[in-house]
């Protein structure tokens, strides 16, 4: 399998190369150069497979020419041994139409585990072969970065940097990060929002005197084979749901647009997916986008869902040159006007084809509060803001009756006790195994949201390769 970049000019890299790279020489993301395509008959033969047999089965694709098929289910049985229920992604039932996919029973309670625990061991699994060392930079936006952290601290051969917006994650959150005292780990505080954090990772992935002295990688879900992990629990659900005899729908809580991008895949490798929804907060510059065509960022408002709180989507990259004749020089071109004056109008071509499978919600603080609330009531579940969001845009979808509409888990409700205990009454508790979080000791570094200071920062404490 080889990978292109979205732009255009970067070489093409197998699944390895990919991996350990992130984002791409000219800018871009790394896709596929083609989808692998299971037939009717290929999906029906997954169903009833454990989750580390489904998730070999979708990602050996993905994978061929670096992995056989051996070692790839090695790296899933470590990955998925470490979540606390043995489904690792389990379903269940809010009504006749409803569901809830659970993707927090990792170890930071939140749906980046699912894809960060297997891109840990690839991590280490790859530069095994070589004589090298990774310097993972990445931002968060509450969830990546206690993922991350998790997944790496320890590791031979890699250190990590973690960029998060001070004060605008939650208490839990900052604490899955600010706790783990590896030596490889370091935590940045930076004076500034998600998007700052987010293009100051984009600029010193092409800063080339940083990447001539570090091997700078990524973990964010600009990083290809994190969202490929990410691919195998959309089977997962839609199998148990009667795929492929049967469609189904999804809606998503999104941010980075990294996880509906990972329905986007399974959708063009034959998964029958009735429609992806796009549930956004206020800060709505993705539903504006596909409903309006209007990409334009304005400024971020913080929320009780801090993971969403972002104005610039970097994954939306990938769905505009998937839908955009994968033309990779009209799009970087695009990007380049887009990253100078904030703006952008979707093409037609772009616009239609996200319409075939996408449509898009926006939630206020109200409307997130009172999905929670009904969840709660009608259903006796206890869900987190960003889901909240998720089940909102469920509920408000225009969709036959027969469909069955799966909404993403992302986050453990204790992740976020005081806007969960606001809107239900009920104070969620963290579960025991990081019932601890609060007794342990912090360390973290603020830095101005400034490039200058983050890059100073990473040269001075980074392990140089040359």
């Amino acid at each position: 399998m080889r990978y292109i970049s979205t732009r255009g000019s970067a070489p093409a890299l197998d699944f390895e190369g990919v991996t350990l790279a992130g984002l791409a020489s000219d800018g871009g993301l790394y896709l596929p150069e083609e989808w692998p395509r299971f037939t009717e008959a290929e999906i029906a033969d997954m169903a009833g497979l454990t989750y580390v047999e489904l998730a070999v089965r979708v990602m050996a694709p993905f994978t061929a020419g670096s992995l056989t098929e051996d070692e790839l289910r090695a790296l899933c049985t470590s990955a998925y041994g470490r979540f606390s229920h043995a489904a690792v992604t389990p379903l269940t039932q809010f009504d006749q139409q409803h569901w809830l996919l659970e993707l927090f029973h990792g170890p930071t309670l939140a749906f980046k585990d699912v894809a960060l625990q297997l891109l840990g061991r690839l991590f280490e699994h790859f530069l095994s072969k070589r004589d090298d060392h990774l310097t993972i930079v990445g931002a968060t936006s509450g969830d990546t970065g206690s993922a991350a952290i998790d997944a790496v601290a320890g590791r031979e051969g890699v250190d990590i940097f973690m960029l998060h917006p001070h004060g605008r994650v939650s208490d839990v959150q900052r604490r899955q990060m600010t706790t783990v005292r590896a030596p490889n780990v370091h935590n940045i505080a930076i004076e500034g929002s998600f998007d700052d954090a987010q293009a100051t990772v984009k600029r010193m992935f092409t800063d080339g005197d940083m990447n001539g002295r570090f091997h700078i990688a990524a973990v964010n879900s600009i990083n290809w084979a994190r969202l490929m992990a990410q691919v195998v629990y959309y089977f997962a659900a839609a199998l148990q749901l009667g795929a492929p005899q049967r469609k189904v729908a999804f809606s998503v809580p999104t941010g980075n647009f990294g996880d509906v991008f990972a329905g986007y895949v399974a959708a063009q490798m034959g998964l029958p997916i009735e429609r992806l929804i796009v549930a956004t907060n206020v800060n709505d510059i993705l539903h504006r986008a596909l409903s309006s065509g209007d990409y334009s960022t304005g400024s971020v408002t913080p929320t009780a869902a801090p993971s969403m709180d972002i104005q610039v989507s970097s994954n939306f990259e990938r769905l505009l040159f998937c839908e955009g004749g994968r033309d990779g020089l009209a799009l970087a071109e695009q990007m380049r006007s887009f990253e100078a004056s904030k703006a952008m109008q979707l093409t037609n071509s772009q616009r239609e084809g996200a319409a075939k499978l996408f449509t898009s919600a926006r939630a206020d603080a109200d409307q997130m509060a009172s999905a929670m609330a009904w969840a709660s009531q009608h259903c006796g579940e206890i869900i987190d803001p960003h889901t909240a969001i998720g089940l909102h845009a469920a509920r408000e979808a225009d969709l036959a009756p027969d469909i069955p509409v799966v909404t993403l888990a992302t986050a453990h409700p204790a992740k976020f006790r005081d806007a969960v205990e606001r809107a239900t009454g009920t104070r969620p508790a963290l579960p025991a195994r990081v019932g601890d979080l609060f007794e342990r000791e912090e360390a973290y570094t603020t830095l101005p949201g400034t490039y200058d200071a983050v890059r100073d920062y990473v040269a001075e404490h980074g392990t140089a390769v040359a």
